[in-house]
């Protein structure tokens, strides 16, 4: 879905009816910030602060960053020192609350789980982001885009509280060379150390040999398997084999692709089906093939409790009742170069003249590819910063055509655009799965919005009978075992 669309009123509204919410872990820091310096409308960051269990951390960041009555329209946001190898202090703080603050939030007024979501790629803000997680009691660790073989064996280590590694994926690393981060919750506990219960970790993986691949080789328990076809949103794994374009300029997917359900059954752990299972048909379809349920992206995106600014979401649903909402698998938007589904909307960064108009910036950094400078340290580059800047790091310069900076783009989705010098405003970019045409299908004659809990009556509607329905929708007592077969989440 992107930066905080599946946030925490999105995903509490999920867990609330009985399925399993999930928030967005990516770029929460930022995101945090920017509700902060828009005055905290609703006091909901406060309240999440007040419950963090290390309460002069959560001080320091409020006075930091806090606008009593929100900064003006035309103020830029606050920014904050971008993720490093070495982490600042304060950017590890920021990361704990921050995380800590959307889990807590998302886990009100319900006794249901709650999961989080991570992307394997954004690797820099992991352990101090999984922590705040943990602090706030999430039950659940989501991690794709990459293959997150080392992420059980951080949850162990947390649950612990024991100090956590994870290795930095580092172009031009030598084998000598000490990639490790490291976090040790010791060195930030103030006062006495909360008890942890380890998450369960489901990895996001395309194909049957990633599946196998993560259960022979990670360091730690898999407890489930989220498998994502090419259709779903967001970034996308590259098709296998030589990268063949259609007409339109889309990657080429084919049978080496699909995914062997048959096999998939013989691991032993359950799994869920995803991208392109939005729909009552293809949910029975999972389950009728051993899946515990199914994750569902674009549905929850465009409904009313999603973390979209209003009118993005209006414009595209007006879209999709007229028989459009179209979809463009972007081989080149992404900086990470893997595919990337891009909602074609006009006035957006979709748009040529939109993308052209964008004068180049990277002050957000979520994206950027660690690598070895030629003085032996570790430098950051992004293919969508100013050519220039990425020439001078020794990046080529046609892997800068076509990129776009999703950073700013999807905060921008969801109502914090950054304004800059020159007034200007960032504009949108968003996201969403083929099935974005079939959001009709949650949209009776005459409305022109739906809701979470008109997704899930839909979509359980031919897995249940009609006396079960509400029951399996609403009721908490009968989900507790966390692996229920009628189980789907958001993404």
């Amino acid at each position: 879905m992107g930066v905080g669309v599946s946030n925490w009123r999105l995903a509490q509204a999920v867990s609330k009816v009985g399925q399993l919410g999930v928030v967005s872990g990516t770029a929460l820091d930022s995101l945090f910030v920017r509700r902060l310096a828009d005055g905290d409308v609703g006091g909901h960051m406060k309240r999440g602060m007040d419950a963090f269990p290390f309460q002069s951390m959560a001080r320091r960041i409020w006075d930091e960053y806090f606008i009593p009555g929100g900064k003006s329209s035309d103020e830029p946001y606050p920014t904050t020192p971008m993720h490093q190898m070495r982490h600042s202090r304060k950017m590890v703080e920021l990361c704990m609350v921050s995380n800590f603050v959307e889990v807590y939030l998302a886990r009100e007024g319900h006794d249901n789980p709650v999961g989080i979501n991570f992307l394997e790629k954004v690797q820099l803000p992991h352990l101090p982001s999984i922590y705040g997680a943990m602090l706030a009691g999430v039950g659940y660790v989501l991690m794709g885009a990459g293959i997150p073989l080392h992420i059980p064996g951080v949850l162990d280590a947390l649950a612990a509280q024991r100090p956590a590694e994870y290795k930095l994926s580092v172009t031009g690393a030598t084998p000598e060379m000490d990639t490790m981060m490291r976090f040790d919750p010791a060195e930030y506990a103030e006062g006495e150390v909360p008890q942890l219960r380890r998450p369960r970790f489901l990895a996001i993986v395309s194909s049957n040999t990633l599946a196998t691949t993560m259960l022979r080789r990670a360091n730690g328990r898999v407890d489930g398997l989220v498998i994502e076809t090419p259709i779903a949103g967001g970034h996308n794994a590259p098709p296998r084999g030589k990268l063949q374009l259609n007409e339109t300029g889309e990657p080429v997917y084919g049978v080496r692709d699909e995914v062997n359900i048959a096999e998939l059954r013989e691991l032993g752990v359950p799994f869920w089906m995803a991208g392109g299972y939005g729909s009552p048909d293809k949910v029975a379809e999972a389950l009728a093939d051993g899946a515990a349920g199914v994750q569902v992206g674009t549905a929850f995106a465009f409904a009313r409790e999603s973390g979209l600014k209003n009118d993005v979401r209006r414009a595209v649903l007006s879209d999709v009742r007229g028989g459009g909402g179209k979809v463009y698998t972007d081989p080149l938007a992404s900086p990470t170069g893997f595919p990337f589904k891009v909602v074609q909307l006009q006035g957006s960064n979709s748009d040529p003249q939109v993308y052209a108009a964008r004068k180049r910036v990277c002050d957000l950094g979520y994206l950027r590819d660690p690598y070895v400078m030629p003085s032996g340290s570790v430098g950051y580059r992004c293919s969508a910063e100013p050519e220039d800047n990425y020439l001078n790091k020794g990046g080529a310069m046609e892997d800068t055509i076509g990129r776009k900076c999703l950073c700013n783009a999807l905060l921008a989705n969801i109502g914090h655009a950054q304004v800059r010098k020159d007034a200007s405003v960032e504009p949108v970019l968003l996201t969403a799965g083929d099935e974005l045409k079939t959001l009709g299908q949650f949209l009776p004659l005459g409305r022109v919005s739906y809701g979470v809990a008109d997704v899930v009556k839909h979509l359980l509607s031919k897995t249940v009978s009609d006396d079960q329905e509400s029951e399996s929708i609403l009721s908490t007592a009968a989900l507790k075992e966390l692996f229920s077969p009628r189980q789907f989440k958001t993404s």
